[in-house]
C-alpha cells in the first residue's frame, strides 16, 4: 500500500483485554495480508480493564506478535502514546505527565513492551500543561535524534498549541511534530454539548486548516462511533440526537446503497476523502477486512456535498 495515501490505521486498544491474545493475532494476521500497515497503541492500554490496573497489554500483545512472526516488523508501523498511564495501579489521577522524565521513560517502557529498537510515531497522548511545552518538545526532539522515535504526534491537543510547539522546536533546532490524533466521524454531537468520554478532543475547523497548512497528518479516533453505524444494539450516545444526525445517517444509508458498500466503509472512504487516516478498532478479523475494503468505495465530490450539507 502507498502509507502517503490516507489509509485505515488498525486500533488495538482492546488487545490483551478485552481481545484475548490469540484473537488479536489472527486480527494482526489479517490486517497486514490485506495490505494494512499501522498500527495504533498506547502505554495506557487498557489499563482501565486490566486487572493489574495499569497499561502495557496492548503493547505485549504486539510485541509477543512480532517476535512470532519473523520479519514482520518491516512490513507495519507503529504508532503509540506516552501521558496518560497510571503511576499507581488503579489510579489514574497519578498518570504520567510529558515532562522529560515522563516522556523518556513512557518511550522507553513501549520500546520494551514492543521489543523493538524504535517506534515510527510516538504521540503525546493528551496536553499537560503542568509542563513547559519547550519541556516536551525538548524531551521529543531527544528522542528522535537518537533514533527511538522517527516522528512525533500530537493527539487531543487543541491547535494553537500545536502550532507552538512546532514553533518551539523549529527554535531550539529539534524534531517538530508532524501528526495530529482527535476523534471524528461522520455524525457529530450536538454543538457545544460536553462528551461522556473525559479527555476526548473533537477535530475543529482549525485543525484541518493547520493540518492542511502545514502538510501535517491528520488521524481520527473513534472513526466508527463504536459500531453504532451498523449495530441496533449499539444506538448512539444522547449528544447525537439532533436533527443533523437524523439528515446525515439518511444520506449514509442512501449512498451506502448506491455505491454496493457497507455503512462503515462510506464512512471510512469520507475520511479518507478528506486526506484523515481512520483509526479503526477490531475485535474480529471480519471487521479488518471490511475496514480495508473501503479503499474501494470511491467519494465524489456529489457525494462529499451531500453529506456537508445533511451535517
Amino acid at each position: 500500500m502507498d502509507v502517503t495515501q490516507p489509509q485505515a490505521v488498525l486500533g488495538t486498544m482492546d488487545f490483551g483485554t478485552r481481545v484475548a491474545p490469540d484473537r488479536a493475532f489472527a486480527i494482526l494476521d489479517a490486517f497486514v495480508a490485506g495490505g494494512g500497515v499501522w498500527l495504533d497503541t498506547a502505554n495506557c492500554y487498557a489499563f482501565w480493564t486490566d486487572p493489574d490496573g495499569v497499561g502495557g497489554a496492548s503493547e505485549r500483545v504486539i510485541g509477543a506478535w512480532l517476535r512470532s512472526r519473523p520479519g514482520m516488523r518491516d512490513a507495519v508501523r507503529i504508532a503509540t502514546k506516552v501521558r496518560h498511564n497510571p503511576l499507581v495501579p488503579h489510579s489514574p489521577e497519578t498518570a504520567e505527565g510529558l515532562s522529560a522524565h515522563a516522556v523518556h521513560a513512557g518511550a522507553e517502557g513501549s520500546l520494551r513492551r514492543l521489543g523493538v529498537d524504535h517506534v515510527d510515531l510516538l504521540w503525546a497522548h493528551a496536553e499537560d500543561r503542568t509542563v513547559p511545552l519547550e519541556e516536551t518538545v525538548d524531551a521529543s526532539g531527544a528522542l528522535v535524534a537518537k533514533g527511538a522515535v522517527l516522528r512525533i504526534g500530537a493527539a487531543n491537543h487543541a491547535a494553537w498549541r500545536v502550532e507552538r510547539a512546532r514553533s518551539l522546536a523549529r527554535e531550539r533546532g529539534v524534531e517538530p511534530w508532524t501528526s495530529l490524533q482527535l476523534r471524528h466521524s461522520l455524525a457529530q454531537p450536538r454543538p457545544l454539548t460536553p462528551l461522556a468520554e473525559g479527555g476526548h478532543r473533537m477535530l475543529t475547523p482549525d485543525d484541518l486548516d493547520l493540518a492542511r497548512s502545514e502538510g501535517l497528518a491528520v488521524w481520527s479516533y473513534t472513526s466508527l462511533l463504536w459500531g453504532s453505524y451498523v449495530r441496533a444494539d449499539k444506538p448512539l450516545p444522547s449528544t447525537y440526537d439532533h436533527p443533523g444526525t437524523t439528515r446525515v445517517l439518511a444520506v449514509l444509508e442512501d449512498v451506502a446503497n448506491e455505491l454496493s458498500a457497507t455503512r462503515n466503509q462510506v464512512v471510512l472512504a469520507w475520511l479518507m476523502h478528506q486526506g484523515i487516516d481512520p483509526i479503526v478498532g477490531a475485535s474480529r478479523v471480519d471487521q479488518v477486512e471490511e475496514a480495508l475494503a473501503a479503499r474501494g468505495t470511491r467519494l465524489t465530490d456529489a457525494h462529499m456535498a451531500r453529506f456537508a450539507e445533511a451535517r
